[in-house]
């Protein structure tokens, strides 16, 4: 009989992803049935009571305590497991100038031990960020929060007090940024270049600034803004900072912007204030519909369409979708889509939409269905990166196994005859998350679907693109060399069979 344990440490934080990597860390362990690592605020109090996770010494943690909950077969395997978690807390994570290890308990302290440092990155439980990040607006700080479930009415009010000192405010929920060539949080290494990136969405922000670097351009900045920037609420407010910043920056001379569908009232505030702009802009609304733009801008309805204004001539985007399609396994006639990026998701939505085929989706685009009973009729694209598959468990980007079953039991599906897929690659994505889907692929044998993939990335990130291709296509995978293509050349394949 299985047994669970708690370790509770008091006052004790580690930022979101550490302690996503550390449970996982764990969890894989012998005889570890489950684990997870969190801060002790009530919400994720509930996640850890819900998987079973939680004791009577984890229910008595504060929001300041750190809990491990762990489930094994015996006491020998929770014992080894709380040894082993204790030990990657206490490793040391930061080194000073000196190589002694420096861990400021504060943000004041560590702007007194680095005055020169103008930029704090927040990835604290949700109910602590919205304090952190306006004591760093307080500094003098522009400021990146990482954490999620903040409430929309802080964020408003923390964007207001950034606009009026002049600073910039990334996120809530901002999970990637590239701010003077420094790649933050999931982010590509990419070239330095003249191309300003602003977005409302991290993997749409990766597939863009992966593909110009790989098409021979370079990137000046790229700025998350936080999925909820163009609602209506919020009203673009780090995005006019953000072009402002741009603007005066004389590295950069073309600006692109991502987001999935924004409210239309916010839309005509960053049209007026591009029509102000000195530099030329590549707008992508993915979902969101034609607009009226002036003449240093133009709308694509692709993340490879924005890459490919920005580095126009570049061969990367020359790929023949007709050349690299297949027919599909006879009488297997549906698409199915397990994406780990949530606007890489929304892209395939859009291209097999916009054929006229029918797709429904957990995280529809205006015009895609809903994923309901009758969906199993339909092609589906699923965003693996959402709620319901990622409470209380790592993104899929940090721990590509999330996608695993899912994707095994996919492969078995009698009508799926093609399955799409991502991989996206960076600083704090997993290190090889090929190596999961070709074995995957290889248990599955030879009467599977068709699987087409995309590899956002490059040859200078920790994984290297170029050997998650490799062991991909070793396995049998098409590869495509953007997210939009391996779209495309799935609706190819359907055609090829008909």
């Amino acid at each position: 009989m299985s047994m669970t344990v708690n370790l509770v440490r008091r006052g004790f934080f580690l930022d979101s992803v550490a302690l996503m990597r550390i449970s996982r860390t764990v969890a894989e362990l012998p005889n570890i049935e489950d684990a997870a690592l969190m801060m002790g605020t009530p919400s994720n109090k509930q996640i850890m009571r819900d998987a079973g996770l939680l004791t009577d010494d984890g229910e008595a943690a504060v929001g300041g305590d750190l809990v491990l909950g762990v489930r094994g077969a015996d006491t020998a395997a929770t014992d080894a497991a709380i040894a082993a978690a204790a030990e990657l807390l206490d490793a040391p994570k930061h080194s000073a100038d000196d190589g002694t290890v420096w861990w400021p308990r504060s943000l004041r302290a560590a702007v007194a031990a680095k005055p020169d440092r103008n930029f704090a990155i927040i990835s604290v439980p949700g109910d602590f960020a919205a304090a952190e990040a306006r004591k760093a607006l307080k500094h003098g700080l522009n400021v990146m929060i990482f954490s999620d479930n903040v409430p929309i009415e802080e964020e408003v009010s923390l964007k207001a007090e950034a606009q009026d000192r002049g600073l910039l405010l990334l996120g809530p929920d901002c999970g990637t940024a590239i701010i003077g060539g420094v790649p933050l949080a999931f982010a590509n290494v990419v070239r330095s270049g003249d191309v300003g990136v602003i977005g409302a969405s991290g993997t749409g922000i990766q597939e863009v600034t992966s593909l110009i670097d790989r098409a021979g351009g370079g990137i000046s900045h790229a700025i998350g803004v936080g999925g909820r920037d163009l609602s209506a609420e919020v009203g673009a407010r780090t995005t006019l900072t953000a072009i402002d910043a741009l603007e005066r920056d004389v590295s950069t001379r073309h600006i692109v912007i991502i987001s999935k569908p924004p409210d239309p009232q916010v839309v005509s505030k960053v049209v007026s204030r591009i029509r102000e702009s000195s530099k030329t802009f590549t707008v992508c609304l993915i979902g969101g519909g034609a607009i009226e733009l002036p003449d240093n801008a133009e709308q694509v309805d692709t993340l490879k369409g924005a890459a490919a204004i920005a580095v126009p001539k570049a061969t990367i985007f020359d790929w023949d979708t007709q050349k690299n399609a297949r027919p599909l396994p006879a009488g297997q006639t549906l698409i199915r889509g397990l994406f780990s990026g949530g606007t890489l998701a929304s892209e395939a939505q859009l291209i097999l939409h916009t054929a006229g085929e029918k797709v429904a989706s957990n995280a529809p685009l205006p015009g895609v269905a809903p994923l309901a009973a009758d969906a199993a009729q339909m092609h589906t694209i699923i965003d693996l990166g959402s709620d319901e598959f990622t409470r209380g468990r790592p993104h899929p980007m940090i721990d590509p196994s999330v996608r695993d079953d899912v994707l095994r039991e996919t492969l078995k599906e009698p009508n799926a005859g093609l399955v799409l897929l991502d991989l996206v690659l960076g600083h704090g994505a997993h290190s090889d998350p090929a190596g999961h889907i070709a074995q995957c692929v290889n248990d599955a044998g030879a009467n599977r679907p068709l699987i087409i993939a995309s590899v956002t990335g490059t040859s200078r990130d920790p994984q290297n693109r170029a050997t998650q291709i490799a062991a991909l296509e070793a396995a049998g995978v098409i590869i495509a060399p953007t997210n939009a293509d391996a779209a495309a050349c799935a609706l190819a394949c359907l055609k090829a069979g008909s």
